[in-house]
Parts: C-alpha cells; sequence; structure tokens
C-alpha cells in the first residue's frame, strides 16, 4: 500500500512525502507563503531500540538542515517513536539528543501527546527536560479532564503548549464523550493559556473557536505575536491563507516518512470523525 501510485496521490494531501528533503521542500513553500511549520516524522511505537535511534538520527539531521537551510520551522516527535515502551531511560536521553540540539540551533522540540495510557510519562519527560534544557514544549487534548490541571502546571513552569481537541479514542471514564464539552473545554484551556501561559499554540481548525479566541486576545491586548494558530498540513488551505493575510502566525503540522500508512490507517480507524475530517478536506481548499 505504502508504494500504490494511486494510495500516494491520495495522501501527498496530506501527507509531504518519504524524505527528508520532501518535508523541507514543503516547508520551502509554506514559508514562501508566510505559514511556518513543524515536522513530524511519521513513525509511532517502535519494536528495537535501533530503530529509536534511527528516529532520533532522524530529527538530528532535520534540525541542521533547518538551519542551514534558514526556514521557519521545527519539530514533532512522538515518545513511542523514540523508544518509550522498550526503555524509558533510553528514550529520555533520545528525546534529550534531540533537544540538545535545538537548543544548539535556536529551535524547539514539541513532545506529541498520545493516547492517555502515556500521558503522565510524557508530561513527566517535558518538565525534566525543560528544567534542564528549555527548548521544548508539550501537547495538552482538551478533551482529557485532567486537562485543566495540566494546563495549569505548564502554565507555572512557563513551559510552552499546543492545545488540540485529541484524536485518540478515550473512554468516558477519562475523556469528556460529547463534542459540545470538548469544545467547551478547548475554549477554557485557550483562554488560560492565553492569558498566563508561555506563547500558546492553538491548534484547530474550527474557524469558531478560531474567531472567538482571536477576539479574546484582542480584548485584553494579548498581541498577534503572542501566540499562534496550528494547523495540519492540506487541511483548510484557504483558512491559513486568510489568517496570514490578517497578520496571523500560522503553523502547519507537516508530516513525512515511509511510515506514512499505519499513520493514516491508526487516524481513520481510531475515530469515525477522522475519516469524515479527511474525506470533508479532499473537496475543499
Amino acid at each position: 500500500m505504502e508504494e500504490s501510485p494511486q494510495a500516494l496521490r491520495l495522501t501527498s494531501r496530506f501527507v509531504a512525502g518519504r524524505k527528508i528533503d520532501d518535508a523541507l521542500q514543503v516547508t520551502g513553500r509554506l514559508n514562501q507563503a508566510g505559514l511556518w511549520t513543524t515536522l513530524d516524522y511519521l513513525g509511532e511505537s517502535v519494536t528495537k531500540l535501533e530503530e529509536a535511534e534511527a528516529a532520533r538520527n532522524v530529527y538530528l539531521e532535520l534540525l541542521d538542515q533547518i538551519r542551514a537551510r534558514g526556514l521557519q520551522a521545527n519539530v514533532s516527535l512522538k515518545l513511542t517513536q523514540f523508544g518509550l515502551d522498550l526503555s524509558e531511560a533510553a528514550c529520555r536521553e533520545n528525546v534529550a539528543a534531540v533537544v540538545r540540539r535545538a537548543r544548539e540551533m535556536e529551535n524547539f522540540v514539541r513532545v506529541d501527546m498520545e493516547s492517555s495510557a502515556y500521558t503522565e510519562r510524557t508530561l513527566a519527560l517535558v518538565h525534566d527536560l525543560h528544567e534542564a534544557y528549555g527548548s521544548v514544549g508539550a501537547v495538552i487534548q482538551a478533551y482529557l479532564y485532567r486537562s485543566e490541571q495540566d494546563v495549569a502546571g505548564l502554565n507555572r513552569r512557563r513551559i510552552r503548549v499546543r492545545l488540540c481537541k485529541g484524536a485518540y479514542d478515550e473512554p468516558p471514564a477519562v475523556a469528556f464523550p460529547k463534542v459540545s464539552q470538548v469544545n467547551a473545554s478547548f475554549r477554557k484551556l485557550a483562554k488560560s493559556l492565553l492569558t498566563a501561559g508561555n506563547y500558546p499554540a492553538l491548534a484547530t481548525h474550527d474557524e469558531r473557536l478560531i474567531a472567538e479566541m482571536v477576539r479574546f486576545a484582542a480584548e485584553r491586548g494579548i498581541g498577534k505575536d503572542g501566540y499562534e494558530m496550528q494547523m495540519l498540513y492540506g487541511i483548510r488551505r484557504d483558512l491559513q491563507a486568510r489568517l496570514v493575510a490578517e497578520g496571523h502566525r500560522v503553523r502547519v503540522y507537516v508530516p513525512f516518512g515511509v511510515a506514512w500508512y499505519p499513520y493514516f490507517m491508526r487516524r481513520l480507524a481510531e475515530r469515525p470523525a477522522n475519516l469524515y475530517f479527511v474525506v470533508r478536506n479532499l473537496f475543499r481548499r
């Protein structure tokens, strides 16, 4: 499937390509359009520490190339790709190597959030790395009940947060089951991040939520350079362009790599809404 020309034509809308250079070329084009990027090398839940080390090396090269080419880009990574399920110590050292390189390059690493089974360990690692090196931030998923407490702790530590709604299939015991509840949580957490956080990233394609957060920031005198909007590559390109034209900072989440098929299918399988979201966006700008 990963070699199928038909499948590649479909996924090329949402995945930048297979190689580092593909992602960097996409970043260059997006930068020319006024958009920044965060690059995600696809691959989760590795089965060997050698695979985790290989992922680490890809990210080190990414940071070097971003600097060499003068691109407006940072990187996003997942802890299961760096060996968390195999050895927490090895995972920590792999991620620390990337964060140290980012600090040297005056860049930034975002540690993506995975399912709720990883939330506590992910935040603990981010806290430790931020204290040691800086240059690292976390992702908070608005649909988890615990997220209000987590945001408060991250704000106190001045750790940068990307706020998203959440894409994993979580049980009602840990996550809000209704869309209206998730949206309400997103609003509440976004306002907390805007008023008390450190340069938050608001990751949503929901125009109503975006407009509400823009109004909220303006009413409180928070400049457009005090936060950024984040969206997925290939999704709502019209909205991305409009926000840039209005003077907002917009960063595009750009996935790439040979492991696009499990990434793509896992997202579609986890929640029916994800399939609807992708199909709907195939037929809009």
